[in-house]
């Protein structure tokens, strides 16, 4: 028997068959460009070989059609795929934990579609082609936002007008929320404790980048708000900016909100501080020769710093700071910037254990603080589509409990 996750973007899609038993990958893939002529999926075997295909696919169903081709010529039984677990970006205030997906529930996330133009209807494309291609399969939502919805009220209100958050739920939702379940229970185990009982700071830093607050085991703030521009300086969104400064430019250059939501999401963070570059990478490797790239640097780890300190503030004691995601597994500089003066805050970073630990060189988690750091420090190679699997097949037999706390998590060992 396997499970499907999947994971639908505005032009792409992600998958990845586990094997139900052993609950381990046996393939994946990226569907990338999806409406466009050049469209192509990538086949990733676990050998490490990789099989492309250029075909046109003018939208998810059409390329989850080609996916199910892609497993069948890889010997894969599609009609063994006993459930499909899809990431939801938006689950808003309704859905605290991961559900099975009905009608109801497909409306309940279309209510999202206009705050989330580019995500939510690709979601519900991919839920329904699955629903059509795998009618026996259980289908199952996990919703980014899920996680982070044990907040408080003090901490996701924003102090605007009463009625905009009764009748338009403007408050913070946050996101990343599967990422933060995954390595919070890690850091759990790692320091030999039950989640409960853990106070953590959670960074997960890619190309979108957010930070959580976890008192005893639960979420109770995060740096992202009702969509996913705020808090962090990110690859192309700008994190946290005056909505004033935005209303005053809006009136200045005659923009329209499509406009302007454009700009917070592909045109501002490194890419509108360097001109050139969303990947830090790229900004690293010319930080000593383009003053732009310093600056959006100092910028971030500045940024970083902050909400660090602020969690700090709000947690009281903590236990661990970690780091997740593409440049908070694999940069190892970075790392090193953001937690650089944070030593009489607990925080002391070992220099050779950081340089060490890089998921590219196939470290999945490692402690990279010194041996007397009041604040352990820990990288760990974050597993969403594994949360998505085991919330998958707990629905479908009878055992998942919406109190991740109380969930018997392979991964929390």
């Amino acid at each position: 028997m396997y499970i499907l996750a999947l994971n639908c973007g505005s032009s792409s899609l992600k998958y990845q068959v586990f094997d139900a038993d052993t609950k381990k990958p046996i393939i994946g893939g990226n569907v990338e460009k999806i409406g466009l002529p050049d469209s192509f999926i990538t086949q990733k075997y676990p050998d490490g070989t990789k099989q492309k295909k250029e075909t046109f696919m003018k939208n998810h169903n059409e390329a989850l059609n080609v996916v199910m081709f892609m497993l069948r010529e890889a010997s894969i039984d599609t009609n063994k795929i006993a459930g499909v677990g899809h990431r939801v970006v938006m689950g808003g205030a309704n859905f605290a934990s991961s559900v099975e997906i009905t009608d109801e529930v497909m409306r309940a996330i279309n209510e999202w579609a206009d705050l989330m133009p580019l995500h939510i209807p690709a979601s519900l494309m991919g839920i329904e082609s699955a629903r059509q291609i795998m009618p026996n399969a259980t289908q199952v939502a996990v919703f980014d936002t899920a996680f982070l919805q044990t907040m408080p009220e003090y901490a996701y209100r924003y102090a605007v007008p009463d009625a905009w958050y009764r009748e338009l739920g403007v408050r913070r939702y946050g996101f990343h929320g599967t990422s933060h379940l995954y390595v919070s229970k890690r850091a759990a185990a790692i320091l030999g404790k039950p989640a409960s009982e853990c106070n953590l700071i959670t960074m997960h830093i890619g190309s979108g980048a957010s930070g959580v607050a976890i008192k005893n085991g639960r979420a109770i703030d995060t740096s992202l708000g009702m969509t996913p521009t705020a808090g962090l300086v990110m690859g192309t969104r700008p994190g946290d900016v005056d909505a004033g400064a935005l209303m005053y430019v809006m009136g200045k250059l005659k923009l329209s909100v499509d406009q302007m939501t454009k700009h917070m999401n592909k045109d501002s963070g490194l890419m509108g501080i360097t001109k050139c570059f969303a990947d830090r990478r790229d900004v690293e490797e010319h930080k000593n020769t383009d003053p732009l790239c310093q600056l959006a640097i100092e910028m971030e780890v500045h940024n970083v710093k902050k909400y660090i300190g602020a969690f700090m503030a709000e947690l009281g004691r903590v236990d661990a700071l970690v780091f997740t995601a593409g440049v908070g597994e694999n940069d190892d500089y970075l790392r090193a910037r953001y937690c650089e003066g944070l030593e009489n805050l607990g925080i002391k970073l070992d220099p050779k254990k950081n340089a060490a630990a890089l998921a590219r060189k196939g470290v999945s988690e490692a402690i990279i603080s010194t041996d007397d750091s009041p604040v352990k420090v820990i990288m760990i190679a974050t597993n969403e589509e594994l949360v998505i699997v085991e919330d998958t097949m707990a629905i479908m037999n009878g055992t998942y409990n919406a109190d991740h706390l109380k969930m018997d998590y392979s991964f929390a060992k």
